[in-house]
């Protein structure tokens, strides 16, 4: 297992971290012996982070995880998040602490390395967003959790960057945050791509379908803050070429079909020239310097296998992401 820097946290995070939610779902759905198995091979290979939330089975990853590591002599970094209601922020404060203190409850810890804030960002805030004055204005999310972080519940602060991306580098900008989880994959690698600098450039169409994540990577980079990658096979849609996934879809102008079609060329790109596709998927994310980590999700031990199996051959070759950039201009083959 490889390392990187998470940031300016000056934790040294192993590139892969161990994703306890509903997509793979080993930590919601499998036998409790599994789970434990799952757990600590993950951290026999080397895996010095889990990452977990409330929303995933409603409490019951971070349960699972937290009856998992109780017994364990060293813990492995833990981060969890909170996610808002947007209808009642006149109290935002008292949401958070009394959120926090239930995950911290069933994790059974007194305290975790990394909070975050699990609601997207957008102009007006919706049922699961939030506005920039309710993350950033006085008495709004971050205050409240930076005031909980000078308890010593929690180390570090971040969010998960989706809703507006322009939000989004904002809220990055504020030097608020340490760590991102940046939406990042083959078929959507749009992240990576440096923000025009002619406002001619920003007029122009990207040339697949998609949310556009334009200067996220950048952004995160000269801020100094970490970046977890999620959602690197895309649902599952870049692992499986059956995989019927979840279709949870997490971002705007985007749909399964379209998702699956774009996977499909990858795969007939990639054949196995560097690895199962699950491998070739998160390679291609830890080819980015910017990245810190993937965030990856099994349902299994074969696929916790097959992810670990990557060990120090954790990046693709330079032609084979130019290739892939290709495929991208082409709409993946679609123009």
């Amino acid at each position: 297992m490889k390392y990187r820097q998470l940031g300016r946290t000056g934790v040294s995070i192993s590139e892969l971290i161990f994703g306890c939610g509903s997509q793979g779902g080993i930590m919601i759905n499998a036998e409790p012996t599994e789970m434990e198995t799952a757990v600590h091979r993950a951290i026999e290979a080397g895996v010095n982070w889990f990452d977990t939330a409330p929303q995933y089975g409603q409490g019951v990853s971070e349960t699972n995880l937290g009856r998992i590591l109780k017994d364990l002599a060293k813990k492995p970094f833990i981060s969890t998040k909170v996610r808002l209601s947007s209808d009642n922020t006149d109290n935002i404060y008292g949401q958070i602490e009394r959120a926090l203190h239930e995950s911290l409850e069933r994790l059974q810890v007194d305290r975790i390395d990394l909070y975050q804030l699990h609601n997207g960002i957008t102009m007006a805030g919706d049922e699961k967003s939030l506005s920039t004055v309710d993350v950033l204005g006085r008495e709004g999310a971050f205050d409240a959790m930076e005031k909980l972080r000078n308890q010593g519940l929690f180390k570090f602060l971040g969010m998960t960057a989706l809703g507006d991306t322009g939000l989004c580098r904002r809220v990055i900008e504020s030097g608020r945050i340490d760590v991102a989880q940046v939406y990042f994959n083959m078929i959507n690698p749009t992240a990576s791509h440096p923000v025009p600098k002619s406002s001619f450039g920003q007029s122009v169409k990207k040339s697949s379908s998609g949310q556009d994540f334009t200067g996220l990577l950048d952004s995160c980079e000269e801020w100094n803050v970490g970046v977890i990658a999620i959602r690197t096979l895309a649902a599952g849609a870049l692992a499986n070429p059956d995989w019927p996934g979840t279709k949870s879809i997490l971002t705007t102008d985007t749909t399964w079909e379209e998702d699956k079609r774009k996977a499909a060329a990858v795969m007939e790109l990639c054949g196995d020239l560097y690895g199962t596709p699950a491998q070739t998927a998160t390679k291609f994310a830890l080819s980015f310097p910017a990245v810190s980590c993937v965030d990856f999700a099994v349902g299994n031990m074969t696929e916790l296998e097959d992810t670990l199996a990557i060990g120090d051959d954790s990046k693709l070759p330079q032609d084979a992401l130019e290739k892939l950039n290709a495929l991208y201009e082409s709409d993946f083959g679609k123009s």
